[in-house]
């Protein structure tokens, strides 16, 4: 039987939390990786990285609570979409996680280029500097090709999550459908040149939707009393 107790207070949660993961992508990726790395100067990308290393470091941290928290935001959807249908929402879970173990495991091409830099290997001491340098900008390439692809994962979520809003009685039906335009915006991604390509407007518009998700789950939560009808009658 599904747990009826404090959809709204889960709700508002989850929109703390959303707004949590945009804080913490905003930083690490506006705030370090945007001050610090140039794709097309690999000693000066070096330098940044080796002159500011407690930030390099720090913009790594929050990328790692990023995807801690995007992981609960997938456990705290799941829970509010549940009444709806729950294979849908826990398919549309397990891929959001899907999602978060690639871009994860990503982050590990963004801190490496600090050992490379460092001198963390002898295998290195054959390379020239300008070498190493050039080996850690392709790492740090992988990074966002990794972080690219995991967005195509989170398309398929985002739309099943924006399908369930819509067919919710808890939740604004217009709401799901920004929410699965946003989710098909994001599945450019898989095709890389096209996702790259559209990057501008999807990033805007995913934001616009994120705002107003976060917004409505803040201040008007869901409908506890429509949510615990579907979740009985489920």
């Amino acid at each position: 039987m599904i747990d009826t107790q404090h959809p709204k207070t889960i709700a508002r949660i989850l929109g703390l939390l959303f707004l949590f993961v945009i804080v913490c992508g905003v930083f690490a990726q506006g705030f370090v990786s945007a001050r610090l790395i140039n794709y097309r100067d690999a000693a000066a990308t070096a330098n940044n990285i080796l002159s500011h290393t407690g930030l390099f470091q720090l913009g790594f941290t929050v990328y790692l609570i990023e995807m801690v928290a995007d992981v609960t935001t997938a456990a705290l959807w799941y829970y509010l979409l549940r009444p709806v249908s729950k294979p849908i929402a826990l398919t549309a879970a397990f891929i959001q996680l899907a999602g978060d173990v690639i871009k994860t495991f990503a982050r590990v091409f963004f801190i490496a280029p600090l050992w490379v830099l460092g001198g963390g290997s002898t295998i290195l001491h054959s390379f020239t500097p300008e070498q190493v340098q050039s080996l850690a900008l392709i790492l740090l390439r992988s990074n966002d090709i990794g972080a690219a692809t995991a967005m195509a994962f989170f398309g398929f979520s985002t739309t099943l999550n924006g399908y369930l809003i819509f067919k919710s009685t808890f939740l604004p039906r217009w709401l799901g459908v920004m929410g699965m335009i946003a989710g098909l915006c994001w599945l450019l991604y898989l095709y890389p040149p096209l996702g790259r390509a559209a990057f501008s407007i999807t990033a805007l518009y995913g934001l616009l939707v994120t705002v107003v998700m976060i917004l409505w789950l803040l201040i008007r939560g869901v409908d506890e009393g429509k949510w615990k009808q579907q979740a009985a009658a489920g």
